[in-house]
């Protein structure tokens, strides 16, 4: 063979070489598109195992990318499900909110807050699709109810000191207010403004809340 066939054979070798070296199998490093595949991935794992079994390194495996990076872009499995449901808002940052400030007020400021991060129908329709998801699909009623009792009553009675009946009676009123004022759209809760709504329900969440 010549030495210019020689040399293309050689060329041609290593081509096929690196072709296949970046074809391995293995787990993706951070593209354009790795937060997409993450959150695909999550929906995923989140509806087959709900929340509690849900796992940072089982939605990593299941994206093919390094668990790092779902770290990386949302800090935390929690984090992970807002984005994949694609919430309005953290649940984490409410609490937090709400927990500032006077005790005796905390029924009108969780209230409020709700209200205020469902006022748009943009930001609120995500959250009443899981609402009327969870009314007829077992699965994904378990999920939320999972979530819900991590994300969000587990936070407020850690660091409240509420106890779980009370928590979760003022959680199913909170959950009607939404269904009665945004699904069934009863007048005039519906059209009502937040802070009359949060005047009129916040003291009855108060009393399931601290008994005042």
């Amino acid at each position: 063979m010549s030495e210019s066939g020689a040399g293309r054979a050689g060329t041609a070798q290593e081509h096929e070489s690196g072709t296949a070296a970046r074809r391995r199998p293995g787990r993706r490093p951070g593209t354009a598109d790795t937060r997409g595949q993450i959150l695909a991935a999550a929906s995923k794992i989140f509806a087959e195992k709900g929340f509690d079994k849900a796992t940072i390194r089982g939605i990593a495996r299941e994206a093919a990318v390094d668990p790092a990076l779902v770290h990386h872009y949302f800090e935390s499995k929690e984090g992970v499900f807002v984005a994949a449901m694609r919430l309005p808002a953290d649940p984490g940052e409410v609490v937090t909110r709400v927990l500032e400030g006077p005790r005796d007020q905390v029924g009108y400021r969780l209230v409020k807050e709700i209200l205020t991060v469902t006022a748009e129908p943009a930001a609120r329709e995500p959250i009443l699709a899981l609402m009327r998801t969870a009314m007829t699909n077992d699965q994904a009623l378990a999920m939320i109810r999972e979530f819900i009792t991590r994300a969000i009553l587990g936070r407020v009675m850690a660091v409240a000191g509420v106890p779980p009946m009370r928590m979760e009676a003022a959680f199913s009123q909170i959950f009607g207010m939404l269904m009665m004022r945004y699904i069934v759209r009863l007048e005039p809760l519906a059209s009502a403004s937040i802070e009359e709504v949060a005047e009129l329900v916040g003291p009855a969440i108060q009393r399931y809340l601290t008994g005042d």
